[in-house]
């Protein structure tokens, strides 16, 4: 399963300066957004959690919120996503990739979920 997400860089850093806080913790955990450096990183994760959401065929809603996932950082720097158990279960999840960039003023996320 394949999902794609692309964002204003701008439009989510207006949303961080709107909300603050309210909004990081709506869309990121608390390790997510120790991570979170810049609104080109801002901006790449929001990408990325579309990008599960619509791989998954479900968007952002009722089966599956931003707080399902967590993205982080492998020891060469590159995204990877961690599933709740609940999530990884219900969509029978076996492996996933990621991969995150920006330029031009937007973030584009391309995720593929392998399923058992």
């Amino acid at each position: 399963m394949l999902g794609v997400d692309i964002v204003s860089i701008k439009r989510i850093s207006n949303l961080k300066e709107k909300y603050g806080l309210k909004f990081l913790k709506r869309v990121l955990n608390n390790n997510e957004i120790s991570l979170v450096k810049s609104d080109e990183t801002l901006a790449g994760f929001f990408a990325a959690k579309e990008a599960v959401s619509k791989a998954l065929g479900v968007g952002i809603g009722n089966e599956f919120s931003f707080l399902d996932i967590e993205i982080y950082k492998s020891d060469k720097n590159a995204p990877l996503i961690k599933f709740k158990d609940e999530i990884k279960n219900k969509f029978k999840i076996k492996d996933s990739n990621l991969s995150i960039s920006h330029d031009g003023g937007f973030a584009i996320a391309a995720v593929m979920i392998e399923t058992q």
